[in-house]
């Protein structure tokens, strides 16, 4: 179910991770399982929120009130050095609902955000598309290292995809 990546792919992979999770914590006495979803996280328009309800995990950042944006703040000032780091979403998101999801694909995807951070782009996303395409999606300080790297981001890239292109629309911090 979670390969054919239909709309309800992430309520499926949750359930799959967080009960392997809980079998091998309760195997150590552990019987509560916690996650880091916050007040941001949108539960009832995310499948794989209804997962975390089902299993009865908890979220208390969420329970909190607790907003990335407040995480990020409190995060800074007690010095841990993550604080602004961009939010990671799982691979699959890159791949359009109803595309069957393949390790060659994820392998690709991951090989061409690889290269990006390794070019120095902070906030972005690899979009995979039909026909070995990529949809590049930039934050705002990325599009200028972008004009900087272009030759180099299209030369890395090349092996991996038939056709780049970069959405002009500035993807917004998570």
């Amino acid at each position: 179910r979670i390969q054919a990546n239909l709309e309800d792919r992430c309520y499926y992979c949750k359930t799959h991770v967080f009960t392997t999770i809980m079998q091998i914590a309760s195997a150590d006495g552990y019987h509560v399982l916690y996650d880091g979803t916050n007040a941001s996280d949108q539960a009832h328009e995310r499948p794989g929120m209804r997962a975390l309800r089902e299993l009865e995990v908890r979220s208390p950042l969420q329970l909190a009130g607790l907003t990335k944006e407040d995480i990020r703040r409190l995060s800074q000032a007690a010095g841990i050095f993550t604080w602004n780091k961009p939010s990671y979403s799982c691979l699959a998101t890159r791949v359009p609902t109803g595309t069957p999801l393949s390790q060659d694909v994820l392998d690709v995807i991951e090989a061409a955000e690889g290269i990006l951070f390794d070019l120095g782009f902070v906030d972005f996303r690899c979009r995979y598309l039909k026909n070995k395409s990529t949809k590049i999606e930039l934050s705002e300080t990325d599009f200028s290292l972008l004009c900087k790297k272009r030759k180099q981001v299209l030369q890395e890239l090349a092996p991996y995809f038939n056709h780049i292109m970069v959405d002009l629309k500035t993807r917004v911090y998570e």
